[in-house]
């Protein structure tokens, strides 16, 4: 008999919850199968079986467990049941060491299915299946379909009003409890400012063709932003610093963490010293983390330890925003929606593309003069690319 143990997602998580098992009580499962969906305060993996047999599970859905503690048996002994195909399981690259393997094909569950904890609570609430209807994977019955479905007291009139009680995952727990904490412990100020995009619209209206054939990657804004940040964090060093009790640290290098949108919600992974990268590089490890993050790949070291956050609300259509800090970051960058709107260049009004833009700081670290000038100098970096971030020579800074 097998006892499968939490594994550590990564360095300093010491509990993970079991968000969801992707298998029942007495199913026979082969090894690297997923069994179980887990959720860290960083992230949500997936738990792979480390062998073929029968599954004992000895925690719930909900249910909080230690790293290190047992949480199903596998009877490596039996045999699998007459007539049952193997699950198809698609091996998937090695992961970095002390990080869940995650597999990618997982078995359907027959409709009406209920977790072990679902059937708890209909066994004492005398439900049956027919009477909960499932919205789990293949149709499975969830403990918040039993909460859903149980018929309270009322007068019927209104049959058609429904709510759903979901509990939040350890994830998003731990979100909210940063969020509260930056906003709480941190004296956040923001500044704002706009720029004019038609240099970056002009670069790469001529180069991106070129760009991507080169280099197998789209020559996106991101590269842009991310090289203004590290020229502004250059000339504004406060803002790539961080309090630790009574001292300040200030960071030589520059690893710019990026909002990406991910399976499970937004996720930020860090960009390694971008101070180093090219207009390629950036462009290139963008790519890889957004693929990462998408495929529900992305480690919990890769989303750890950046100095400085941009956050690209544009996307999505936002005009202008508040963006909160990161912490124990001092400052974040929002990116925003794009529009054509009159300014006046020359003494003239014209039509040009406008991007608001706002830096939200801890003022504890950093001074007025300091926030100002750093988002004054992405402004100018951002409209002069060709002189301050290429250094007059396109083809070189784009490697073309």
């Amino acid at each position: 008999m097998l006892e499968m143990k939490v594994p550590s997602p990564g360095e300093s998580i010491t509990e993970v919850e079991i968000a969801q098992w992707l298998v029942a009580e007495g199913d026979y499962v082969e090894k690297d199968q997923a069994i179980a969906e887990v959720d860290s305060d960083k992230a949500t993996l997936e738990l792979p079986a480390e062998a073929s047999g029968i599954i004992s599970l000895k925690a719930e859905e909900g249910d909080a467990v230690a790293v290190g503690q047992v949480v199903c048996l596998i009877d490596t002994n039996a045999q699998r049941p007459e007539g049952s195909a193997a699950p198809q399981v698609a091996k998937a690259d090695p992961a970095p060491e002390a990080v869940v393997q995650p597999s990618v094909s997982v078995p359907s569950y027959a409709a009406g299915t209920p977790s072990p904890a679902a059937k708890k609570m209909m066994d004492e609430k005398g439900l049956t299946s027919n009477d909960v209807q499932g919205t789990g994977r293949g149709g499975r019955i969830l403990k918040e379909d039993v909460i859903k479905g149980t018929p309270s007291m009322g007068s019927g009139q209104d049959d058609d009003r429904g709510a759903t009680r979901q509990k939040l995952s350890m994830l998003r727990r731990k979100v909210a409890e940063r969020l509260v904490s930056a906003k709480n412990e941190t004296a956040m100020l923001t500044t704002f400012n706009e720029v004019d995009m038609s240099a970056i619209f002009a670069l790469r209206s001529a180069h991106k063709e070129d760009f991507k054939a080169k280099h197998n990657v789209g020559l996106g804004f991101m590269s842009f932003f991310t090289l203004a940040v590290v020229r502004a964090l250059e000339l504004y060093p406060d803002v790539n610093s961080m309090i630790d009790g009574d001292y300040k640290i200030t960071y030589d290098y520059k690893d710019i963490s990026v909002a990406v949108s991910g399976p499970k919600g937004l996720m930020v992974p860090v960009i390694r010293h971008a101070e180093n990268l090219t207009f390629r590089g950036v462009e290139s490890e963008i790519k890889r983390l957004a693929i990462r993050a998408r495929d529900g790949k992305i480690t919990v070291d890769e989303m750890t330890g950046g100095t400085f956050t941009i956050s690209n609300g544009g996307v999505f259509g936002s005009m202008l925003s508040t963006p909160i800090i990161n912490p124990p970051q001092s400052g974040i960058l929002g990116m925003h929606n794009i529009v054509e709107r009159p300014i006046v260049k020359n003494g003239e009004i014209v039509i040009a593309p406008i991007m608001y833009v706002a830096l939200s700081y801890d003022h504890r670290i950093i001074d007025g003069r300091e926030s100002v000038g750093f988002l004054v100098a992405v402004k100018e970096a951002l409209e002069n690319p060709l002189d301050l971030l290429m250094d007059g020579n396109v083809q070189k800074a784009l490697e073309l």
